[in-house]
């Protein structure tokens, strides 16, 4: 017969009264054997046997105590004490041989590692961006109120589907919906990697189609009339705009460079450098993809930074210091408002920063560069495809401009005769 034991005091007292050694229901209890020696590792809860051994957490890595059903090889409760005891030991030897695979303990909600997810990535140093995180958290925003308290295992394919159908009902483009489900895939990948499920519900899921937007180009007339307007005065003689002057300046330096607006407004003095006629952008690591370049200076560029540099200020290492940045030498955080001011002022809708880099490529292909150097300029690692891709409506354009320059008849050289016309074969 087997003797249970209440686990009523943490010594446990075999010499306890058979009333005593009865057992409450849903209560773990302690195992004896039949000459009532108590069975280490060994329990007892509503007539199944359990073992207590150490495992290492699924989702922490962290060493613990887990309690794990005993059961035969038809996953039938083990009768004996007997049985049991080997069921346990067969466990152990699993466990050192780490084949041992356990049931998870019950999965988070979504929301709640959502925030263990961007907990983790706003303490490890270097391992997102804020930017990336910011715009990560605000995709995922949608997906918790969409997904609720669901847990990270009863999340399918079918709650996937019925988010997108109801992003774009809501008219979110194609690209937008597309991106909240690279965020949201994210977040699945790190619950796959803490073993909370065994497989992503956006397993061989396809983007949706999408046509961007055409961007317009913007003329060098429009970028005057923008820079204008931030330099333009009031009735006392002093820029209508407070930073006007740092506006202008960043303005056509990104028309003259290249630059994505981020990057340009982390470069310091010491990157310039004018006797080898170069700039570096991004010596920090802090670009797209954490490289620096170096980008050649153009005569237009050059004779901007010469500008600049004449009426830099004494104090600050930066190009376009923070006008708010007191006793500290700090960067421009950003010239967004500034931008929609100003745009209004010169009335100039819909253009943004990104339409300079956009004017900068542009001017690039129609003045011969080849695709491989203007990528390195502006910070592309695919050696020019996209540029070609974007802008190669524009090269044939230039193209066929020089058609027409060819001239089929007396061509005079530069230091050589005159090239006579063929013969015509008619």
């Amino acid at each position: 017969m087997k003797a249970i034991a209440a686990a009523s005091n943490i010594r446990g007292n075999p010499a306890q009264t058979a009333t005593q050694r009865q057992h409450k229901t849903g209560q773990y209890v302690k195992v004896f054997d039949p000459r009532k020696r108590r069975v280490r590792g060994l329990w007892q809860r509503n007539g199944a046997y359990y073992a207590q051994i150490m495992l290492a957490d699924a989702a922490t890595g962290r060493k613990c105590v887990r309690r794990v059903r005993l059961e035969d090889s038809d996953s039938n409760p083990v009768q004996t004490v007997a049985e049991a005891v080997k069921r346990m030991n067969a466990l152990k030897v699993k466990r050192e041989e780490n084949r041992l695979a356990l049931t998870p303990k019950r999965a988070p909600t979504f929301s709640a590692y959502a925030e263990q997810y961007f907990d983790y990535y706003e303490k490890v140093k270097d391992a997102k961006r804020d930017s990336t995180l910011y715009t990560e958290r605000v995709c995922i925003n949608h997906w918790k109120e969409h997904l609720g308290q669901i847990r990270l295992n009863q999340i399918n394919r079918a709650l996937v589907n019925s988010y997108i159908a109801k992003r774009q009902a809501a008219g979110r483009s194609g690209r937008t919906v597309n991106l909240e489900v690279i965020a949201f895939r994210n977040v699945m990948k790190r619950a796959l990697d803490d073993g909370w499920i065994t497989r992503l519900p956006t397993e061989n899921l396809r983007p949706l189609k999408w046509t961007p937007r055409k961007r317009r180009l913007m003329t060098p007339a429009e970028v005057d009339r923008l820079c204008a307007a931030a330099l333009k005065s009031n009735d006392n003689g002093q820029l209508k705009f407070k930073n006007g002057q740092e506006f202008a300046d960043y303005v056509r330096f990104l028309q003259y460079s290249g630059a994505r607006r981020n990057e340009a407004l982390r470069i310091r003095w010491a990157d310039v450098d004018f006797e080898r006629r170069l700039l570096t952008i991004g010596a920090d690591g802090q670009t797209k993809n954490r490289q620096h370049r170096v980008v050649d200076l153009n005569p237009k560029l050059e004779a901007h930074l010469r500008s600049m540099a004449a009426r830099r200020a004494p104090d600050s290492q930066w190009v376009f210091p923070s006008p708010q940045r007191g006793d500290r030498d700090m960067p421009g955080k950003s010239f967004v408002e500034t931008m929609r001011l100003v745009r209004d002022e010169a009335r100039l809708t819909g253009l943004g920063f990104h339409d300079l880099r956009h004017f900068f490529c542009s001017m690039c292909v129609m003045s011969g560069i080849d695709f491989m150097t203007i990528a390195k300029w502006v910070g592309h690692q695919d050696g020019g495809i996209l540029i070609g891709k974007v802008y190669g409506h524009l090269s044939n354009e230039h193209t066929q401009r020089q058609a027409q320059k060819v001239v089929f008849g007396s061509v005079v050289m530069e230091g050589s005769a005159a090239v006579q016309p063929l013969a015509s074969s008619t």
